[in-house]
């Protein structure tokens, strides 16, 4: 509730109407939160690059999770809106180099994929902090694998069916599925972090729980190539046989996921990811 309405005596007037038991409310930490909002220190610009963003509703959590990222650093973090087609289009730097961090989210179908793989790479070869989630973390797959593994074609079978290089597909146990919606991996599955990996340090732990809504998995044919080359699978299922989180060895924040952070984000907890993916693009825009 806005401080303006508990001063007027809302709230009491409220819990009164209703015939609620009521003490005082201790809005400490509430108060100094929204302090951060009206006066951060610091602001940045995030270029989100997606593909639904005429109806920036569709990415309403992600929004929120930089709001509450933003608050760990007392930053204010501005969205700059990014069409992955008008990277098709226009190209990489005069859209996006005034961005201080570049965050992929997810999505599903062909449309404006070139740009989002567009888009990581100038976040791999410019250094910028980068944060992909879901079909942005298998855009960094396939970008690596073109343009560091030199494997030619390579993409998602989503997309290119005729890929010589799927390094995103669908599991072995789902092809001949035609029902998508009943074979996609839903709900929390835990991730095992790996040791000295950055994800481990945004973590601080050896194993999370995270939410998922996706069907197309890292191709693990491809485990050996891709790390040889410098791409870290920093986080895999307890059983080994799911890639849940990539990251570069070489670049100051560059981090991708298979899951969905941003839903179990607040206000007063942010999610490790979005605080360190904000906490880098404050740095980088810092100069430090």
């Amino acid at each position: 509730m806005p401080i303006v309405f508990r001063k007027e005596g809302l709230d009491e007037l409220i819990v009164r109407q209703l015939h609620l038991e009521t003490r005082q409310p201790n809005l400490r930490e509430w108060d100094a939160m929204v302090q951060k909002i009206k006066r951060p220190k610091h602001e940045i610009s995030v270029a989100l690059v997606g593909k639904y963003v005429g109806l920036k509703e569709c990415y309403k959590s992600l929004g929120e999770a930089l709001v509450h990222g933003g608050l760990d650093h007392e930053t204010k973090v501005t969205v700059t809106w990014i069409e992955s087609e008008d990277i098709e289009r226009l190209g990489t730097e005069r859209i996006l180099r005034e961005a201080d961090g570049i965050l992929i989210p997810g999505g599903f179908g062909a449309r404006g994929i070139e740009g989002k793989i567009a888009a990581v790479r100038y976040a791999r070869e410019r250094q910028v902090p980068f944060l992909g989630l879901c079909l942005g973390m298998q855009c960094a797959a396939i970008e690596f694998a073109r343009n560091v593994a030199g494997l030619a074609g390579a993409n998602s079978s989503e997309f290119d069916e005729r890929s010589p290089h799927p390094v995103i597909h669908l599991m072995p146990d789902q092809h001949g599925v035609s029902d998508k919606g009943g074979t996609m991996r839903l709900g929390s599955y835990s991730c095992q972090l790996g040791e000295g990996t950055l994800a481990q340090k945004m973590y601080g732990v050896e194993e999370v729980r995270e939410r998922h809504r996706h069907r197309y998995e890292f191709n693990n044919a491809y485990r050996e190539q891709l790390t040889a080359k410098g791409l870290v699978l920093s986080g895999l299922s307890p059983d080994g046989r799911l890639v849940e989180i990539i990251e570069l060895k070489d670049h100051p924040w560059f981090l991708g996921t298979q899951f969905h952070p941003e839903y179990s984000s607040r206000p007063h907890r942010p999610h490790p990811l979005f605080s360190g993916f904000v906490g880098a693009a404050l740095r980088k825009k810092l100069g430090q």
